[in-house]
């Protein structure tokens, strides 16, 4: 017998797809909104290109157009205090997860050249990160951000 979604040509319902990896996008808890989702937006940015598993297919909608495709999974976004994402970051490179970081000196710069100078000219462990956004295994994510706490 089949639902009536079934009927009308939908898809069956299926359980819940569990992934065994995780996106997720640390902040640091004393920025502003807007720098919440600027900075959001730009460490995201990178996971598609260095992790092209995570990006799903093209979308259209019923009249046949055409939309990017997205992740295929859910990106979680945590906060934490300025020590808090620096253990992150520690422990997302000794993971050697796929790791994007922002930093406070991006806030002041106009473009990608000069984005990237910035972080260059910062030795690893005395960036001012504000944000960093990692991809790896549950697990290892997961360990990665302990002591941050969801996003409200």
């Amino acid at each position: 017998m089949r639902t009536t979604t079934e009927a009308a040509g939908a898809p069956a319902e299926q359980p819940p797809l569990r992934f065994d990896t995780k996106i997720a996008v640390l902040l640091r808890d004393d920025l502003e909104p807007w720098q919440r989702l600027n900075v959001t937006a730009f460490l995201v940015s990178g996971l598609g290109t260095a992790v092209p598993e995570v990006i799903g297919a093209p979308y259209e909608d019923a009249d046949g157009t055409a939309y990017l495709p997205m992740f295929r999974q859910p990106v979680l976004v945590f906060e934490g205090g300025k020590e808090t994402v620096a253990l992150a970051h520690g422990r997302a490179l000794s993971r050697s997860l796929a790791t994007a970081v922002f930093t406070s000196d991006l806030f002041g710069t106009g473009n990608d050249r000069d984005n990237r100078a910035a972080v260059r000219a910062v030795h690893g462990d005395a960036l001012d990160l504000v944000g960093i956004a990692v991809h790896g295994p549950r697990n290892a994510v997961d360990k990665v951000l302990k002591g941050a706490r969801m996003h409200p």
